[in-house]
């Protein structure tokens, strides 16, 4: 019989069982709506959160979900239609953290990120094509390959240090396409992104210090990290993820072993250089809009049949999605 409280995976298609409540007890759905789980928790006790087919989003507990084939209990409940799975359509994965920049210890976690591709069935659907999926008990999160790309030529640090990760534990033939083209991604647009994330992160800090007395030791050393990846990328074309040059100082920093001082004088030089780097790089003042674009159009294409899905998905060229040590692949 099936575990009414059993976890539920992300790309769920699940019946809420209480109506679903927005400001002044409004009911935003009704008991019985069907949404998809787009985010899962980390512990039994958390809330998943759920995305309806007008793209609103709750947070639910898990006994106030049922999964939607179950919940239809009639003998051919699903006939014709395969149940979604979120690992079918991931295209690439790769392992982002610590653990990809060089600056793990023995504790750290294996952080994953990648892209999925939707298919044609699930865009035409009223539920449309989820942004992204984000299983925090599996410490995973693919987003959908348009949002992907958008955020890619946008220069979003994130996206970039995935597409450069070193380790890399799920490659289908369409994700090595989209590895093939990561330079098109890369513009001067990076100085803005890295550069003033940094900067307004680095504020907060702080302003922490200064209110409360404490520094976020581990955050001001990502955002050191960020500043010495972001110049380099302008200088070399291309994102570097590993720190192993940097690896004792930037622990230090992580620690606290560094006095603040010391690391605001480090900040300081690093945005000097970044303002160099901006000066010496040849990069475009634009990423390749017409090549991004060119690609997104033929991976639908390429999917929109199922003998061309199979071709473009189904024969990986990697996947090692439970291996502690995903495959190294060079920078």
């Amino acid at each position: 019989m099936f575990d009414v409280l059993s976890p539920l995976p992300a790309g769920t298609q699940v019946v809420v069982l209480a109506a679903v409540l927005g400001s002044q007890n409004v009911v935003i759905h009704p008991r019985g709506a069907v949404g998809l789980v787009t985010r899962t928790p980390t512990r039994p006790d958390e809330s998943y959160s759920i995305r309806f087919p007008d793209g609103c989003e709750a947070v639910l507990p898990r006994e106030q979900l049922e999964v939607l084939r179950h919940f239809k209990n009639r003998p051919d409940a699903g006939k014709g239609s395969e149940p979604f799975s979120v690992e079918d359509h991931v295209i690439y994965r790769g392992v982002v953290g610590s653990r990809a920049y060089g600056l793990e210890s023995e504790e750290s976690d294996f952080d994953r990120r990648g892209v999925y591709v939707a298919p044609a069935e699930m865009h035409w659907s009223l539920f449309g094509a989820p942004d992204q999926f984000e299983d925090h008990a599996g410490q995973w999160c693919v987003w959908e390959l348009q949002k992907f790309v958008v955020m890619a030529l946008k220069a979003n640090p994130n996206i970039l240090e995935c597409l450069y990760s070193p380790l890399v534990d799920r490659l289908t033939r369409l994700g090595a396409q989209l590895l093939d083209m990561r330079e098109r991604f890369l513009s001067k647009l990076i100085f803005q992104t890295f550069n003033g994330y940094a900067m307004s992160q680095f504020k907060l800090i702080e302003r922490d210090q200064r209110n409360r007395g404490e520094v976020r030791w581990k955050h001001a050393m990502h955002l050191l990290r960020l500043l010495l990846g972001g110049a380099a990328a302008l200088r070399e074309g291309r994102v570097p993820v590993r720190m192993h040059a940097h690896r004792e100082r930037l622990l230090a920093v992580k620690c606290g072993a560094t006095p603040w001082s010391e690391v605001e004088a480090w900040r300081v030089a690093l945005h000097a250089d970044f303002e160099r780097a901006l000066g010496e790089t040849r990069l475009p003042d634009r990423p390749d809009y017409e090549a991004a674009n060119q690609f997104l159009v033929q991976a639908r294409r390429q999917l929109a049949t199922p003998h061309e899905r199979t071709k473009a998905l189904s024969r990986c060229l990697l996947e090692r999605p439970d291996s502690p040590a995903p495959v190294e692949r060079g920078e």
